[in-house]
């Protein structure tokens, strides 16, 4: 059976998103996105210098044929300036998709909960199709179905800390509530990262620090995709229970000389 990732009717086989930020090389870049497998990547509308039409910007070097471009809102405070560059973001890229971020606060980059879910409301309304990066807050997160959100893409830390996931519980809950797509995003260092979020029902995984900052992005984004595989398939699997006390892998009984109560492993 294929596994399909689905967000706003659309499938995608990879459920590892990647951001465009922070590489040394547009060469690392477009050499990480291609070993992540990724399908749909993020690109920073507000860092683009637009100002000159004879200047490459990223969006030059990556291939727009092979990837589904998220314009997104990094670097804006305001429900005003998020609102500026999700539209600005349209007319550049021609997609009504938009990676929703309102972060006013420079020192640790939390999402505002009240400007995101103001600004989700009134990007929805125009018929974007509206992707918010929040706190891992299951309110919050349900607000945003209601008013209409592709997904929800609540933070497993800090972002670009690499401190991996903190909110775990927190994700739970708004996998478990979710009737969207639910992407982890931000503060993921490691592929055990990314493997944890997806066995904790998250459908997806969204990475840029891990990669860019990695002393080999390609390699990095290999294993990247990896984790998520091994992470999506231990969750379609099933894991067992944790359970307090030790538990016998081959029973105990019917083995001469020995006590029912004994076993061991085998």
């Amino acid at each position: 059976m294929e596994d399909y990732l689905e967000i706003a009717g659309k499938r995608f086989r990879s459920r590892l998103l990647v951001g465009t930020g922070k590489y040394r090389t547009p060469e690392e870049m477009v050499a990480a996105l291609d070993a992540s497998g990724a399908e749909i990547v993020t690109v920073a509308i507000r860092r683009l210098d637009l100002d000159d039409p004879g200047k490459k910007t990223l969006l030059d070097f990556i291939d727009w044929s092979k990837y589904t471009i998220l314009p997104n809102t990094a670097a804006c405070r305001t429900v005003e300036e998020a609102l500026f560059t999700a539209r600005l973001g349209r007319e550049v890229t021609g997609s009504n998709w938009v990676k929703l971020e309102v972060v006013p606060d420079p020192k640790y980059l939390l999402p505002d909960p009240i400007a995101t879910l103001e600004a989700a409301k009134t990007l929805v309304g125009e018929g974007f199709v509206v992707l918010p990066y929040i706190h891992a807050d299951p309110v919050l997160a349900r607000r945003l179905q209601e008013a209409g959100c592709a997904t929800v893409m609540p933070l497993g830390s800090a972002i670009g800390s690499g401190q991996g996931i903190l909110t775990a519980e927190e994700v739970r809950i708004i996998v478990e509530q979710a009737s969207v797509p639910v992407v982890v995003d931000a503060g993921l260092g490691a592929p055990s990262d990314a493997a944890l979020a997806m066995e904790l029902g998250a459908d997806a995984v969204l990475m840029n620090t891990a990669l860019a900052e990695a002393g080999d992005p390609a390699l990095m984004a290999d294993a990247l995709r990896k984790g998520v595989e091994a992470g999506r398939q231990a969750y379609l699997a099933g894991r067992i229970p944790k359970k307090r006390y030790a538990a016998a892998s081959s029973p105990a009984e019917g083995v001469p000389g020995r006590p029912a109560t004994t076993g061991g492993n085998g």
